[in-house]
């Protein structure tokens, strides 16, 4: 057999991913990319305008509300999830008996729908009937209207996203037990503390999982939709919790702007794309690799 017949063999089995490489991915973006430079509707023809959808974004005050929103939401919700997500998987890493059963626990609030997620949330946020504040004042609290107070309504996002954090943790579990326990027990010979421990050994050994998963911490953030489309609808109240994404789904599918949310959608991921390298940039000093 020669080379030339083993290549042909070679992209013949390749054949199925290149295809949806291209038909899937490849082309909608390009699509998406020259649609963004023009008018179009899906039900005409699109026409060139140049810059001018990408003009309006900047002087779009909905465009500008949602954008806010997000980045609000990406600032509470990825530390409050990281953090989160590492106290529980460190706690999981202890050995206690039943210990798979506390695992499997906690991780099953990740495996719940989105749509079901919200629902259910709607339920336990309801200012009057809610599970939650039902709670808070049966010990006395005086709670406040998580779903109809646009001060609370974007804290109400904030926690259903650390509710999920189940796959983070998961990961961060894995990373914890790839720590040499040489490293603990040298530790515990100097009488370090489990603070001085946690900072000085687990913080920096597990530091390249914590940055991978503040990226895609960051990245779904970004992107967040199913769960504030059911819950607040419209962005309400106050379009307080209307998110970039749902402006996007409003513009394409609601106003038939096709030219326009592709606009939007490379400026979140030019979005994206910037904080994802601000991370990495910011991480160079913290992040720590076992070849290093």
């Amino acid at each position: 057999m020669n080379s030339r017949h083993e290549a042909r063999i070679g992209i013949l089995f390749a054949l199925p991913w290149i295809l949806g490489f291209v038909l899937l991915l490849a082309y909608p973006l390009v699509f998406s990319l020259v649609t963004s430079f023009t008018n179009f509707s899906v039900l005409r023809e699109p026409k060139w305008i140049g810059l001018s959808n990408y003009q309006e974004l900047m002087s779009d005050g909905v465009f500008l509300t949602a954008l806010q929103n997000t980045l609000l939401y990406t600032i509470g919700a990825v530390p409050l999830g990281t953090v989160l997500a590492i106290a529980l998987a460190m706690l999981l890493n202890a050995k206690v008996k039943g210990m798979a059963v506390y695992r499997t626990l906690l991780f099953l609030p990740t495996l719940v729908p989105m749509v079901a997620q919200a629902t259910l949330f709607l339920w336990v946020f309801n200012g009057d009937y809610g599970l939650l504040n039902a709670a808070l004042r049966g010990i006395g609290f005086s709670p406040p209207n998580w779903l109809g107070d646009p001060a609370w309504a974007k804290w109400t996002l904030i926690l259903i996203a650390a509710w999920g954090c189940g796959q983070a943790m998961l990961i961060y579990l894995a990373g914890l037990q790839d720590v040499p326990a040489n490293l603990y027990e040298a530790a515990d010979l100097d009488g370090a503390k489990l603070w001085h421990k946690t900072r000085h050994i687990t913080l920096p050994m597990i530091s390249p999982v914590i940055l991978f998963n503040v990226i895609m911490a960051i990245i779904g953030s970004i992107q967040v939709f199913a769960v504030p489309q059911v819950m607040f609808p419209g962005g309400a109240p106050a379009r307080s919790t209307y998110m970039f994404a749902m402006y996007l789904y409003d513009n394409a599918f609601l106003y038939q702007r096709m030219g326009y949310a592709s606009a939007m959608g490379w400026v979140m991921f030019l979005i994206i794309l910037a904080l994802t390298l601000a991370a990495l940039r910011l991480s160079e000093r913290h992040v720590h690799y076992e070849t290093q």
